[in-house]
């Protein structure tokens, strides 16, 4: 199951006076990551490098900026996918240190830079949610009310017009049966709108 990370975490690496900087961090898109990119170009003004991964759906990128094709961008995305990890920006900062590495040595210095920094991550299992809406007859509204509860729906919405109007969310895996249920409840009296696709949440 995809995980995610709710904070970033840090780890430092020196090899062969080389520094390795190393941030493994929550983000959702491409526009955030390269902010915060951005960011530490700025802090880090004498850094030779600052290569980055970001694995977030069909938004994710591996970067090497400027060190040779495939040894830092690629191997850090590959970190993360190989940790099963979704919404994640890896960033490592280096200072050279006079002493070239090879392709190998740059490699295993961004793999480990990142792995090393999720040793020490808080991991959260990533729940598909379903987004549903529906409205039912004002009768059947304390029976909606109990049947999301009971089937740990969170409700977004109540409207309340010619009918009652209910918008909310729920994992994925529990929604057929919810919908199941409701239907057999309100005796073919609460109707289906169309709701939002369907989302992620943690």
């Amino acid at each position: 199951m995809p995980q995610t990370i709710p904070a970033a975490v840090h780890h430092e690496l020196i090899i062969k006076k080389s520094r390795f900087i190393a941030c493994v961090q929550p983000m959702p898109d491409r526009a955030g990551a390269q902010k915060v990119v951005a960011a530490l170009r700025a802090e880090h003004p004498g850094a030779a490098h600052v290569c980055w991964a970001l694995l977030a759906g069909g938004q994710s990128a591996a970067v090497d900026d400027g060190e040779p094709s495939g040894t830092a961008g690629r191997p850090m995305l590959d970190v993360l996918r190989h940790q099963d990890l979704e919404g994640v920006l890896a960033t490592v900062v280096r200072y050279f240190g006079g002493v070239k590495l090879g392709a190998g040595g740059l490699v295993r210095a961004y793999t480990d830079s990142v792995a090393q920094a999720l040793l020490g991550a808080q991991k959260i299992a990533i729940v598909r949610q379903r987004h549903l809406a529906c409205r039912a007859p004002y009768p059947l509204e304390g029976l909606v009310r109990r049947e999301l509860e009971g089937a740990g729906a969170t409700l977004d919405a109540v409207e309340h017009a010619d009918d009652v109007r209910f918008g909310f969310h729920l994992p994925e895996d529990a929604a057929a049966a919810l919908v199941a249920h409701l239907n057999e409840a309100g005796n073919g009296r609460i109707a289906w709108l169309d709701a939002d696709d369907e989302d992620e949440a943690q």
